[in-house]
């Protein structure tokens, strides 16, 4: 069996140090959590309180060249649809709930040769002996706690569209694989939110729900992220909300979903949809509002910026991708970190196709807008971005910065490299949509996406 076992890894394994791969983001609403007033922004952003996994969506883009730089003649790489090199595009060869032997035994040896001594609690060969049998039994196994920890863990270090892997090893890890049913689902996204704003000292953490098993599928989020505005249809193509939402609005409402009070705000929370499994009619569950931190946003130097009575959530929790581990499938595993302050004022707020603020800025600060050549976008830009950086740090809520967050990467990239790992990294998703050629992440090559490394946070729209 011993002999076997090696065989079958070697055969298969990538190697326990090629490690596995990808990624890991309201109108005042009636009992929403009030906006903090304490300053302690230092504490909240430290690195050992956690960082971000992928959060908002980037511009998809072209597959860059070979080696991480943007495509040549300028590299702008915000069109098309994402990079298929990216891990998380990569097929999920456990979608029917059977695993693969090879992938299970790679995992492990993987676990024993980066875990400190005893923590498996039984020998490499004993652990792979058991894993072998159970899925000979069953068609799959089950991860011991310290595995499915571990598994999370890898999964996002090795996440190509992260620029917050530093902090990987602080990933809390909810285990609640025993969680199936849709409110018992719901109920636990929103223990994942309490638990994890902890009064704005955001906390990184994933939520592991259910398996796919052989005739048992886990079950399925229809989210995006657990929180998410609305985008209202109103007359003449006009939307109020979020325009990226307006499909999961309809189809919320489709459900018997209404905004508060009946009438449509700018910022309504979307109810969570779940199922028992994908495929299965969803249920409609409301988010509470006491879960729900937002921050109110104004600005250091414009009394006037209150007045657009803008406001953005605190924790970004991404809950449509499936965690693959070892062979097995989780297809519901919210995870969060926190904002960089891009990610809300340089593209949620500004994107054409989301709220669009720059003109309504550009506006108020008197700029000339007659021509692009006045560069009047980029400089209402900064001020958005300010204003987002400044009202997260005045409410002690967990933000960091592009310029810090790119530097901290980069230390990333070299712990990996004297650790003898590979570090997979889209340019396109690395580099921040502000002031990229100012930050050092800019002006490098990166080991490309490896679309087969696991453990992976998969993307649900290409299995």
């Amino acid at each position: 069996m011993a002999t076997f076992i090696r065989n079958l890894v070697g055969a298969h394994r990538q190697g326990p140090d090629a490690s596995a791969v990808p990624a890991p983001r309201t109108g005042a609403g009636q009992g929403r959590r009030p906006v903090m007033s304490r300053k302690r922004a230092a504490a909240a952003a430290r690195p050992d309180a956690g960082a971000r996994p992928d959060s908002d969506a980037r511009p998809d883009s072209d597959k860059r060249p070979a080696g991480g730089t943007p495509p040549a003649g300028g590299g702008c790489p915000v069109k098309a649809r994402p990079p298929r090199s990216d891990p998380a595009s990569a097929p999920d060869t456990a979608a029917d709930g059977h695993v693969d032997e090879a992938e299970a035994l790679a995992f492990i040896e993987q676990f024993y040769a980066e875990s400190p001594a005893g923590v498996g609690g039984s020998s490499r060969g004993h652990r792979m002996e058991a894993v072998l049998k159970e899925i000979a039994e069953t068609g799959t196994y089950r991860h011991t706690t310290a595995e499915l920890t571990f598994g999370a863990r890898v999964a996002w270090r090795n996440s190509a569209r992260c620029v917050g892997r530093l902090y990987w090893q602080s990933l809390h890890v909810r285990d609640r694989r025993h969680v199936r049913a849709p409110a018992e689902v719901a109920a636990e996204c929103v223990g994942h939110l309490r638990e994890t704003t902890r009064d704005g000292r955001i906390r990184s953490t994933v939520t592991v729900f259910a398996p796919d098993s052989p005739g048992l599928p886990g079950p399925h989020i229809h989210n995006e992220q657990l929180i998410r505005y609305a985008g209202h249809r109103g007359q003449h193509g006009s939307v109020t909300g979020d325009p990226r939402y307006v499909e999961f609005t309809d189809l919320a409402r489709s459900h018997g979903w209404r905004p508060p009070g009946g009438v449509p705000g700018r910022f309504d929370v979307l109810p969570l949809l779940i199922s028992e499994h994908a495929g299965a009619e969803p249920e409609v569950f409301e988010v509470p509002g006491d879960a729900v931190l937002e921050v109110e946003l104004r600005h250091p130097d414009y009394p006037w910026f209150a007045e657009l009575g803008l406001r953005w959530h605190a924790v970004p929790a991404i809950c449509g991708m499936p965690l693959s581990i070892g062979g097995i499938r989780y297809p519901a595993a919210p995870f969060n970190g926190w904002y960089l302050s891009t990610e809300i004022g340089a593209r949620n707020l500004s994107d054409v196709s989301r709220y669009d603020l720059l003109p309504e800025i550009a506006d108020r600060l008197w700029l000339d807008t007659s021509s692009e050549r006045t560069l009047w976008r980029d400089r209402a830009l900064v001020e958005l971005v300010r204003a987002v950086q400044w009202s997260f740090d005045e409410a002690g809520v967990s933000m960091s910065d592009h310029h810090t967050e790119s530097q901290r990467f980069l230390e990333h990239v070299s712990r990996e490299k004297e650790a003898g790992r590979s570090c997979p990294t889209d340019w396109s998703w690395i580099v921040p949509p502000m002031s990229g050629g100012l930050t050092p992440v800019f002006h490098r090559y990166y080991d490309d996406p490896e679309p087969d490394l696991r453990p992976a946070f998969l993307d649900r729209t290409l299995q």
